[in-house]
């Protein structure tokens, strides 16, 4: 039993002497699991759903589209595939926003881009800050009042 033991350790160093060090590290992406699922418990406040109705801006929205992907934040969080919205020209959209919240938000932020309807899942242009209005659990956001902050090539 010794024997293989030793023999294995000598297979192992072989083999580790013969890697390929010239590739690089892989890249792994970091996995998000957000806390806000506690925000009943740490707050004692009750979580409530909202959806969110969108005033067009022609600018905005461009010649493609605007796609908006809501960003987690404090007093809420994004439900599933209520996260994603596109919105194009004429009026055109996609999606709807619904978030759950312990109580309605003032402002919201999202990643934004211009892009088609049916664009694969892509890289965002950079952060969107926007003013809400409430009416109840209808949150309105007038995107022409919506302020472009960095781009994501500008955050470090």
């Amino acid at each position: 039993m010794k024997k293989i033991i030793v023999a294995f350790a000598i297979m192992l160093g072989a083999t580790a002497s013969f890697a390929d060090t010239t590739t690089p590290p892989l890249l792994r992406r970091v996995s998000i699991f957000s806390t806000s699922t506690d925000w009943q418990a740490i707050t004692g406040l009750l979580l409530n759903e909202y959806r969110g109705n969108f005033k067009p801006d022609s600018k905005l929205i461009g010649n493609k589209g605007l796609e908006l992907y809501y960003l987690d934040g404090f007093p809420c969080y994004g439900l599933g595939a209520g996260v994603r919205v596109w919105m194009g020209p004429n009026n055109k959209s996609d999606g709807d926003l619904r978030i759950a919240c312990v109580y309605a938000p003032d402002v919201i932020n999202f990643s934004w881009r211009n892009a088609t309807r049916d664009a694969d899942d892509g890289v965002g242009t950079g952060l969107l800050t926007c003013p809400v209005d409430s009416d109840g659990r209808d949150l309105t956001i007038d995107l022409s009042k919506c302020q472009k902050g960095k781009d994501w090539s500008e955050y470090k």
